[in-house]
């Protein structure tokens, strides 16, 4: 284990004039703290929080971060008190390691719900002091690197966390080397024979080309040096991950696939990064389509680079970066550039971004109050994207993540141009709205008195800044007959576990989900952004839906072993009633399809997962999920009427999603828990009986089915990796 000497000396490599004593004495505080605890691994508990500390110091961070990280677990696993820490190290410190305990405290792999709402609590825990994030994600790295000696589910657990989560949020930070660790230990967990594929691919390649990195970094610095030019050339292969990623999206084979190797050559000034970006396309054949300049267009996070892609040695891609020791520097450490100090003095970095500046301007624009789900969905938008940069008429520039369409350029000027946009001219021609822009396009907006936003533009726009401003004005439209919708909708559910809805429950469930009043809960659940089932559930946790019958869920199919769990493949949605086979998955237990599902052709070549299995033939209760697609008039009562007929027919409606609305008829998919096949026919028969039902028919999508956790396998199944 690392000693507090140890680390005291790695501070002072970049700062002389760190407070030595403050750290030991932090040293000998957390180990005392600790002392007795070991983690799962048998190791000493206290190892981790110096190792936390140690990465921390390698970024070149202040003495208060790392004071923060040797006693970030003190607060929340030890008799230690918020007090205690802020009488022996200041407040400053113990703000930092109460945020850290915080966030350790937030699970963000539950349900949904609670997912979004706990999400929105690390991004304003982020936006009061970016150090808090800096360890909580040293924190997840060390933990990444030792999580092995976890049980298998948590490891999955932790894993997708972290690729969800964690692995972008870090890249948003600026800090790209560690979210492509982040990537790769996740990957390494949630799909090893994958990782292992590309490893053992990577190592035949250099059976056959022998060390490219040396050649290729060999060739450049020959260039380089022949110029006159002083510069330091890095190069190696890219992340197992990386890779898969770049497989996964060009749909390519490892053997045409470009980009397994990076260079990167940093250089004193700006003018020398054009020098010898103009050095290598002299040497070396260009790419078309694969320079990017992000020294005159930075990144969001403060990124600049130059970016090219040429045909090197034996024809093989590989892409070149070209920066400066001060870029070199942001590109490295991202958020942690920030605060990081050389010779004892906080350095000044122009290229330096600090992340914050982002969350306060996406805090603004979502308001800290509503919906956390929206709130998610539009931080997780922003972190996942990279950006194009578009042009108004007038020359200012809109930034936008990659894919951004027309509409999300309209609202990112402001909520009342995109709400009130009728037509686009891109570069002078008229496109539609949904066209996907691209790097230095002109855009002028076309707006109408009287326009409003249409439900279509939500499946068109990108950004959640757009996709939020459309959902508030269709409900702030749509508010009335949505809360009559909800009001029905509820009253099945409810009736469901055998409850009343009254004005009490609905006033605690709107507080239960975090909403201003029993009307807004209504509309949520009218507009179908929040499912009944999830209120009753909220609110209800014990109960359970009436059913007289006799077969759980859980022992519905007969065929299975004890130590095996089943799940209804989404794409067919099996029922009791109808025949099914199961197909069986390493570490995820047998998905269960009806015997004409589509999705079993692509096992045809693999009948060794196949199971013989069967319902079982006692009455099952209404517990099994099926989607329904319907078309109905858009008329007064006609909804409220057929969520009645459908709640009399003894089934729960579980989900509902408006799919298209015109002003004469509505289409909606509608989510059915039900006993049996028979119960869907008597339901779809009276449903097409009925004069307001255009059409109706038993929805199937041959695109889903899986997991994610069952993709990753999945994928390394069929493909051979």
């Amino acid at each position: 284990m690392t000693t507090a000497d140890d680390l005291i000396g790695l501070i002072r490599a970049y700062n002389p004039k760190t407070d030595a004593d403050a750290i030991s004495r932090a040293y000998a505080f957390g180990e005392e703290m600790h002392d007795g605890q070991f983690r799962r691994s048998g190791e000493p508990y206290f190892t981790h929080p110096v190792e936390v500390a140690r990465l921390l110091a390698e970024q070149h961070l202040d003495d208060s971060t790392l004071i923060t990280a040797l006693l970030h677990d003190t607060i929340e696993d030890t008799r230690a008190s918020y007090e205690e820490v802020a009488n022996q190290f200041g407040r400053e410190v113990a703000d930092l390691v109460d945020g850290v305990t915080k966030l350790t405290k937030l699970q963000l792999s539950s349900n949904e719900t609670k997912q979004a709402e706990n999400f929105r609590k690390l991004i304003m825990a982020t936006s009061r002091d970016i150090r808090v994030t800096l360890v909580k994600l040293s924190d997840r790295l060390h933990n990444m690197r030792t999580i092995r000696s976890m049980p298998q589910d948590k490891q999955i657990q932790k894993a997708r966390e972290t690729m969800d989560v964690y692995a972008p949020l870090a890249g948003r930070m600026g800090m790209q080397w560690m979210r492509e660790e982040l990537e790769d230990l996740a990957f390494q967990v949630l799909n090893p024979e994958g990782r292992a594929s590309i490893i053992r691919r990577f190592i035949r390649l250099q059976k056959e080309t022998g060390d490219v990195v040396e050649q290729i970094k060999g060739d450049l610095s020959e260039l380089v040096r022949a110029s006159g030019l002083q510069a330091d050339i890095q190069g190696r292969a890219k992340k197992p991950y990386s890779i898969w990623r770049k497989l996964q999206a060009k749909e390519q084979s490892f053997s045409r696939l470009s980009d397994i190797y990076g260079f990167r050559v940093v250089v004193e000034d700006e003018a020398a990064c054009y020098r010898v970006l103009g050095l290598i396309h002299q040497r070396w054949r260009a790419v078309p389509g694969r320079f990017k300049d992000y020294i005159s267009q930075p990144k969001s996070n403060g990124y600049r680079s130059l970016h090219t892609t040429v045909s090197g040695r034996n024809a093989r891609r590989v892409e070149v970066q070209i920066r400066t020791h001060s870029m070199h520097q942001v590109a490295e450490k991202g958020a942690a550039a920030t605060w990081a100090y050389r010779d004892g003095q906080r350095q000044e970095n122009p290229f330096a971004l600090d992340p914050s500046e982002w969350i306060a301007s996406l805090t603004e624009r979502l308001g800290v109050e509503g919906d956390d789900g929206e709130f998610f969905e539009a931080v997780k938008l922003e972190m996942y994207t990279d950006q194009v940069f578009c042009f108004t008429p007038k020359g200012e520039v809109i930034k936008l993540p990659r894919g951004a369409t027309a509409i999300d350029f309209a609202f990112a000027i402001h909520t009342r141009i995109g709400s009130a946009c009728v037509a686009v001219k891109v570069d002078g021609i008229r496109v539609p709205l949904f066209t996907r822009l691209r790097n230095g396009q002109s855009v002028e907006i076309v707006t109408a008195e009287g326009q409003i936003p249409q439900a279509s533009w939500i499946d068109m726009a990108a950004t959640g800044r757009a996709k939020s401003a459309i959902r508030r004005s269709l409900r702030e439209r749509d508010r009335e007959r949505f809360i009559k919708l909800g009001r029905e909708l509820a009253r099945v559910a409810f009736e469901a576990v055998g409850r009343k809805v009254t004005d009490k429950a609905l006033e605690t469930g709107a507080k239960h989900f975090g909403l201003p009043d029993a009307d807004e809960l209504l509309a949520r659940l009218g507009s179908a952004e929040l499912p009944a089932r999830e209120v009753v559930a909220g609110l209800y946790p014990n109960l359970k839906v009436r059913s007289t019958d006799e077969v759980s869920l859980e022992k519905s199919v007969i065929g299975l072993t004890p130590d095996q769990s089943f799940t209804p493949g989404k794409c067919c949605q099996p029922l009791p009633g109808e025949r099914i086979v199961g197909i069986t998955y390493r570490g995820s237990g047998v998905v269960i399809h009806t015997i004409d599902c589509p999705k079993l052709e692509s096992f045809e070549t693999q009948m060794d997962r196949w199971l013989d299995v069967r319902w079982h033939e006692g009455q099952h209760s209404a517990t099994h999920t099926v989607t329904i697609a319907l078309t109905i008039r858009n008329g007064v009562g006609v909804m409220g009427r057929i969520c009645t007929l459908i709640g009399d027919l003894k089934a729960n409606i579980s989900d509902l999603n408006f799919l298209d609305q015109k002003p004469d008829y509505f289409t909606l998919s509608v989510g059915l828990d039900v006993r049996d096949v028979s119960q869907l026919h008597s339901i779809l028969t009276a449903l097409e009986a009925d004069s307001d039902v255009a059409s109706v028919s038993r929805y199937r999508n041959p695109d889903q089915g899986l997991t994610d956790t069952q993709k990753s396998a999945e994928t390394g199944r069929v493909t051979g990796v």
